[in-house]
């Protein structure tokens, strides 16, 4: 099995584990985006959004998932690490994580309403990887359910 085939499974395998993360969100009346990190192929942080559970704007998946891996490695820098996240990062979260030196990005869905691709496409660090669209339809699927029952 080649390499790349092997990368992707992996992807796959974390994004999942993300969507899980979403949907525990989605169960508590949060906006449903999931995110876990993963350090040299390990899951070191679970998170997901839980900006009404704390009356706090910040409190987006990724920034709660850059604290508890910052945590468990010791250190603020995310080197050798991946973020998997449902839906593609704000620019706050983009900053968050071109400051943490994260080395990979991978996401589900792309937010063409508040991506930071759209505002701050340069944000992250200049090494940072980024794959987008693994796992998008479910990403795309929970987000789309989630406010089309919240506008009911």
């Amino acid at each position: 099995m080649n390499e790349n085939r092997v990368e992707f499974l992996n992807d796959e395998y974390f994004m999942k584990q993300a969507l899980m993360e979403a949907q525990y969100a989605e169960e508590k009346g949060e906006v449903p985006i999931g995110a876990v990190i993963v350090c040299k192929g390990r899951l070191i942080a679970r998170a997901h959004n839980l900006t009404e559970t704390l009356n706090d704007v910040t409190a987006h998946a990724e920034m709660q998932a850059i604290t508890a891996a910052a945590s468990i490695l010791g250190g603020k820098y995310l080197k050798d690490c991946t973020l998997y996240v449902t839906v593609e990062p704000c620019p706050m979260c983009a900053g968050a994580l071109g400051w943490s030196q994260i080395s990979k990005i991978v996401y589900g869905a792309n937010d063409e309403k508040k991506g930071y691709s759209r505002f701050a496409p340069n944000v992250l660090h200049p090494k940072t990887e980024v794959v987008s669209g693994i796992l998008m339809s479910d990403s795309v699927h929970l987000m789309k359910k989630f406010f089309e029952d919240k506008r009911r």
